[in-house]
């Protein structure tokens, strides 16, 4: 099976998930955000860009590649908001391109990484997948285009997938084998964790006058390995003759941003400078999932739902990436 982005943060640890479920696994992944060194020994790579047709197909065809799963995008709100058009080209345009390539190849399974995005500020929490989908920033957008799309060639050839709508991802292998790299990552938990081990000065509060519990934005946070293991059971779902489906992947269960910096607080046994910020565009004040559709699909039972947790395994993986770095070693 091919697993496009299997470089970075997500993919890394769908590869091993699908590694320890016996699956062969080949990687694409043009490494402008994911690392060679997150590529396990023995691991098939190809350097490329799924927008690529031509490399793309070669893959495919050398690799005799049964089932795409599609995790390569670009995928910060912020940035998403400041530069529209790279959203558009690097997850649309890209995606429909690698989906083409999967037809004319015969690839008739395919896993995508969607995003709960889509939904931008639902009228009902949780959102639940039949909420009509009205994205509020350029990322979520670009993501619905790619839903719309596998839908319509779904309808047109022998072709099936499976679209999982991520809701916050969050922490590392349990095990220490794979977690956030990048150094530009925004995400909450992985920017207070960096402040605890000094790789960051300080915690901005992106709004504190939004109507919620505490003023600060609500999340739904699920565990990365939770999430890697949901692609696993698509894919198996997929072989056992599964039809097209769209799901949500989260616990049901929302967190304030200073919930979740005090869990982060606790957990590392230390204060966080944090700092009162402006409302970032595009950011909604409430997203939780209604995740009754994946139980009850699959008995989705994760095993890492706690929001201490997901946040340890984050705190264990930046305190030994800090420590590679003071001793001149690789954070891998």
């Amino acid at each position: 099976m091919l697993i496009t982005g299997g470089a970075g943060y997500i993919g890394s640890h769908v590869v091993l998930a699908f590694r320890e479920a016996g699956y062969p696994v080949v990687i694409l992944d043009d490494l402008s955000t994911g690392r060679r060194a997150a590529v396990p020994d023995g691991v098939p790579f190809v350097e490329g860009n799924v927008g690529d047709l031509d490399t793309v197909g070669d893959a495919l065809a050398e690799h005799r590649i049964a089932a795409v799963v599609h995790l390569a995008a670009s995928a910060s709100v912020p940035e998403s908001m400041r530069d529209p058009l790279r959203y558009y080209r690097n997850n649309a345009g890209a995606s429909a391109a690698l989906i083409r390539a999967c037809v004319d190849r015969g690839v008739e399974r395919f896993i995508f990484s969607s995003t709960a995005a889509v939904y931008g500020i639902p009228r009902v929490i949780p959102a639940a997948e039949d909420t009509p989908p009205a994205p509020i920033n350029p990322y979520g957008s670009s993501k619905l285009i790619t839903e719309w799309t596998l839908r319509d060639t779904a309808a047109a050839h022998d072709f099936r997938y499976v679209a999982l709508r991520y809701f916050n991802v969050a922490g590392a292998d349990p095990e220490g084998r794979a977690g956030q790299s990048s150094p530009d990552a925004e995400h909450l938990i992985t920017v207070a964790c960096r402040a605890v081990t000094g790789v960051r000065g300080h915690v901005t509060v992106f709004g504190a006058d939004y109507d919620t519990k505490d003023g600060t934005c609500v999340r739904d946070y699920i565990h990365v390995s939770d999430l890697a293991d949901a692609h696993v059971t698509a894919l198996r779902d997929l072989e056992e003759g599964g039809g097209c489906r769209v799901l949500n992947c989260g616990y049901g269960r929302g967190f304030s941003v200073r919930e979740v910096l005090e869990t982060v607080a606790a957990e590392a046994g230390m204060g966080l400078d944090l700092r009162e910020g402006p409302r970032r565009a595009g950011d909604p004040p409430t997203l939780v999932a209604d995740v009754s559709r994946i139980r009850a699909a699959w008995r989705w039972s994760p095993r890492h739902d706690d929001l201490a947790v997901i946040v340890r395994t984050a705190l264990s993986w930046e305190r030994k990436r800090a420590g590679a770095a003071r001793g001149g070693g690789s954070d891998r």
